[in-house]
């Protein structure tokens, strides 16, 4: 990856647990990265299953299969600029949050755009 450590999709319970996230998917991401020429900080990768249920997330969550990311923004442009991003590499699973924009590759699950 041109733009990101594995380390920073670690489970925050489960040390170099990074290693766990989809290769597909981390290219795709990366992909975003370099299209959105902003830096991408990551809040959740990688999750077990303990922390994916103390941080409320669903039972068959994308995260708990490496398949999806968190990524924090801090304005309406930052915002803009992420999503434009994952669209363009491909993306079809995006949730909206104020603080975060989640996206994953997860192809068991319908093409969306949600928020929280």
């Amino acid at each position: 990856m041109l733009h990101f450590e594995t380390q920073e999709f670690d489970s925050p319970d489960l040390p170099n647990s990074g290693i766990n996230m989809d290769n597909a998917f981390l290219q795709m991401l990366d992909d975003a990265r370099g299209i959105a020429g902003i830096p991408f900080k990551i809040t959740s990768g990688y999750r077990s299953v303990s922390h994916n249920k103390s941080v409320g997330g669903v039972q068959n969550s994308s995260h708990l299969i490496g398949k999806a990311a968190d990524i924090a923004v801090g304005s309406g442009k930052e915002r803009y600029i992420i999503i434009n991003a994952l669209i363009k590499a491909n993306f079809k699973r995006l949730g909206v949050a104020k603080s975060f924009i989640h996206c994953d590759n997860d192809d068991s699950k319908p093409d969306s755009i949600w928020t929280y």
